[in-house]
């Protein structure tokens, strides 16, 4: 009978010691808990460098995104509005490193609706946009000689100087020898598709010659204007 007291106290020590032994264990599981969180954790299977790598791009992804939403910088402008012009057929020359350049003037031309916006892009060469209705038509340019359009029997010649000059009617259909304004003969011949030959003839024999390969040409031949288009048709007005 004097053995039972014994055996319980036994028994309330061992509970308080696995009590202690338990709050020991969480103690130390909070500690590196909390020191787990203050140095960071990192996924398994990856360093210290993949880590600095995957800051890094996230940076660099936070700043992509900041940037598609800032305005373009006055160079990417110009480089949209280069890309928009070259887009359009017979787009405004471009100047200045890709700004869009403005006509030094407009010239109303002689069907009445057209008009021809006249650049200047250099000594003696000059371009000149053909507008109707908003709408850019042709465009002319003088690299080392006149130019000159048929727009539909409405004829347009773009000088070295920059000077436009427009007229309607008085088509001759070449092949053939016909008479031009100002005294000028004009000798007609078809050299191949879409190419025709026009020998310009004064009093002194052949002054020029002019040749449409695919494209209309113009000439100022001493205050008369003469246009030969690709389809052989040839004009003149003074």
């Amino acid at each position: 009978m004097s053995s039972s007291p014994t055996v319980r106290t036994a028994r309330r020590r061992t509970l308080r010691v696995a009590a202690a032994a338990l709050t020991a264990a969480a103690a130390l599981a909070l500690t590196a808990c909390s020191g787990s969180d203050a140095a960071g954790t990192k996924p398994a299977g990856h360093s210290d460098k993949d880590m600095a790598a995957a800051g890094s791009s996230g940076t660099n992804s936070s700043a992509k995104a900041q940037g598609s939403d800032a305005p373009p910088s006055p160079g990417a402008k110009a480089d949209a509005k280069a890309g928009a012009a070259g887009k359009q057929s017979g787009g405004a020359p471009a100047a200045d490193g890709g700004r869009a350049a403005s006509p030094v003037r407009t010239q109303r031309l002689a069907d009445g609706i057209s008009k021809a916006e006249i650049y200047k892009l250099g000594d003696q060469r000059y371009s000149a946009k053909i507008v109707a209705r908003g709408a850019v038509l042709a465009t002319l340019e003088t690299k080392g000689h006149d130019d000159g359009l048929d727009a539909n029997d409405m004829f347009v010649t773009l000088t070295l100087d920059g000077q436009v000059h427009s007229w309607m009617g008085g088509g001759h259909q070449g092949p053939g020898t016909f008479k031009l304004a100002g005294g000028w003969t004009a000798k007609v011949t078809k050299v191949g598709e879409l190419r025709y030959r026009a020998q310009i003839i004064g009093h002194d024999g052949v002054a020029a010659t002019l040749e449409a390969n695919q494209h209309d040409v113009g000439l100022d031949a001493n205050g008369v204007y003469v246009v030969l288009s690709s389809g052989g048709v040839i004009s003149a007005h003074e």
